[in-house]
């Protein structure tokens, strides 16, 4: 049993829809089976045509609001529809008066033996619900208090399906996210558009926020994804933003505007303030740099991706440095031995990223690509200080390098669900960064694999992420790798097609991953958020046949097998695992280190039949 709440300004244009015939005449014997007084006395009386005069029970119903003492609400109607699920029984007038009775008990309106509670009436025109109409202002001249009205209606709907033996619905917790208003899903029908413009920004939200480790890089990718952004500052300090509100540029209202939409008119856990926390909490920084647990292959990736980010953003040497220490990357400076003040080169590395004696593993500029020695960004910027110079290219990951990160996801992946799992039986509570973390991971898989799959993985996913009641899990260190996961997966960019056996292992994991969250949410007893990990877990299965459809196969494998010059990602590709078999679980273990045992030119095989 479902109730919606909804708010009015007249209580008689209500009351003649309700008994009217309905927009598609879906209104049958429409009558009052309660209210604040007889409902026999209370229905209104047919004119000669027929139709009901249903001036008296307006009249009624607004004679409170006249001599309310003291300001009033805006909108002083509240009207609440009490909805049965298709398979329950059809209940009577007399149960569903007692229905409605206890909604309004529950939520402090008309309690039970008070007389002087607000006015209100059920109006019945169908066999499964009942509508209440409720004017917001007490007999006794105060104003109702109407806080969290929503929940207690929900509190009161759980109650009668205990006591009539209906279908059983999950509580309100404040997991699911704001869902599009009829108006949003009927203007996009009308426009030809996917899905609504609400939907549409919460997924850019999610992905924008999985892939920053700022506050400014976040508004950064929302600007790249074609959002546009909004910022709200502080009325007492100009320069500090509070807040923000997205929008899509073909969404605008009737004067041309925009329609903007806040973070938390999206979902409650994507709010500015929540966001910062997962930027400034005490996994922050481990979040941001997974250093100590990425292969040598992934960190310089990683770093490549850096350096030429700053290195397009600077317009000279100091900003470029700068805009290093800022992003979080370590940076070691050469000086010349003539010159002891002149800088003729540098080096970077990644916080945590660390040899066997526990120093960093610098890279110099040469190391990562070429064009990133610092004479060559020299010229650069100066020549981009001339009229009509080109930006240097995008940066593009090799698919070496995105098979690393994407080895290294899976790890995570794994290691996470692995720890849910553990969680789930020992203490639930710890594992609640985790399972938020996943959905970070989710998004940003579909953004990096480019996959209409994954992405409605994510979007499924996203309820069984959030804590109950729009809490903020205690961060840990299982749900800063996943998010430090995402990020990595989110520096490379979408590629469609991109069909590798790490991405195929990648989201095998994933769907492990989900499981575990569905374990874990069934074990806390949370109907909703379990049915949500499940619904995630059975797209992700279908990214995994998607996937291995164009994975190489094992033979394609061989016959691409490198040679004593490949790199180590080369022949890690050549020797992973067959895919799975149809019916197999998903790969849920942990994935090696080093995918092949040793270094160096793999003998050929011999030819013949194979076993």
């Amino acid at each position: 049993m479902i109730g919606k709440v909804t708010r009015g300004t007249h209580a008689g244009r209500l009351l003649c829809y309700l008994y009217g015939p309905g927009k598609a005449n879906e209104h049958v014997d429409p009558h009052l089976v309660a209210g604040f007084s007889d409902p026999g006395e209370l229905e209104p009386e047919c004119r000669p045509d027929g139709s009901p005069d249903l001036r008296r029970l307006a009249g009624l119903l607004a004679q409170p609001l006249a001599a309310l003492a003291g300001p009033g609400y805006g909108k002083p109607v509240w009207h609440c529809s009490v909805r049965a699920a298709p398979g329950d029984p059809i209940l009577s007038d007399a149960e569903w008066a007692r229905v409605a009775e206890q909604v309004m008990d529950r939520t402090g309106f008309a309690p039970a033996g008070d007389d002087l509670g607000v006015r209100w009436v059920a109006v019945r025109h169908a066999a499964d619900h009942v509508h209440l109409v409720a004017t917001l202002a007490r007999q006794d001249g105060r104003r109702p208090g109407i806080w969290n009205d929503f929940f207690k209606v929900r509190e009161a709907c759980r109650d009668a399906e205990r006591r009539l033996g209906l279908a059983g619905t999950a509580p309100a917790d404040r997991t699911a996210a704001r869902r599009p208003s009829r108006a949003e899903a009927e203007q996009a029908a009308r426009r030809g558009w996917d899905e609504p413009p609400r939907v549409t920004l919460r997924r850019e939200v999610c992905t924008a926020a999985a892939g920053a480790a700022t506050e400014r890089e976040f508004f950064t990718r929302l600007a790249a994804a074609g959002v546009a952004v909004r910022q709200r500052f502080s009325t007492t300090n100009p320069g500090q933003v509070t807040g923000y509100a997205v929008g899509l540029a073909r969404h605008r209202a009737r004067d041309g505007g925009i329609i903007w939409y806040g973070g938390a008119k999206l979902a409650a856990d994507l709010t500015l303030p929540k966001l910062r926390r997962r930027w400034t909490g005490p996994c922050a920084e481990h979040a941001a740099f997974p250093g100590r647990d990425l292969s040598a292959g992934a960190a310089r990736a990683v770093l490549r991706n850096m350096v030429t980010t700053a290195a397009e953003q600077a317009t000279d040497e100091a900003g470029f440095i700068a805009g290093l220490r800022q992003a979080g990357v370590l940076v070691r400076l050469r000086f010349s031995e003539l010159n002891p003040g002149q800088v003729t080169g540098y080096s970077v590395a990644l916080p945590g990223h660390a040899d066997g004696d526990g120093q960093p593993l610098w890279y110099g500029g040469g190391r990562l690509s070429a064009g990133l020695t610092l004479p060559r960004l020299r010229q650069r910027w100066d020549a981009s200080r001339c009229a009509g110079t080109d930006r240097p290219a995008a940066f593009q990951f090799t698919t070496a390098e995105r098979d690393a990160i994407y080895q290294h996801a899976a790890r995570e992946a794994a290691a996470a669900a692995t720890h849910i799992r553990h969680c789930s039986v020992n203490d639930p509570g710890r594992a609640a960064d985790a399972a938020w973390a996943a959905a970070d991971t989710l998004h940003a898989a579909a953004w990096a694999l480019d996959s209409r799959v994954l992405r409605r993985a994510a979007d499924s996913y996203d309820r069984a992420a959030r804590a109950r009641h729009g809490r903020t899990p205690r961060p840990t260190r299982e749900g800063s790798q996943l998010r430090a996961a995402a990020r990595l997966m989110a520096m490379t960019g979408g590629t469609a097609g991109d069909g590798t056996l790490f991405s195929t292992a990648l989201i095998a994991n994933l769907v492990a991953l989900a499981v575990a969250v569905a374990e874990l949410r069934q074990a806390q007893q949370h109907a909703a958020q379990a049915a949500a990990a499940r619904a995630a877990a059975t797209h992700l299965h279908a990214a995994t046949s998607q996937a291995r459809s164009v994975a190489p196969r094992p033979r394609q494998a061989e016959a691409r097998r490198p040679g004593p010059s490949a790199s180590a990602a080369d022949v890690a590709r050549g020797d992973f695992p067959m895919p799975l078999r149809p019916g197999d679980g998903p790969a849920a273990g942990p994935m090696p280190s080093h995918p092949h045992p040793y270094r160096g030119p793999v003998p050929p095989r011999r030819a013949g039949p194979g076993r």
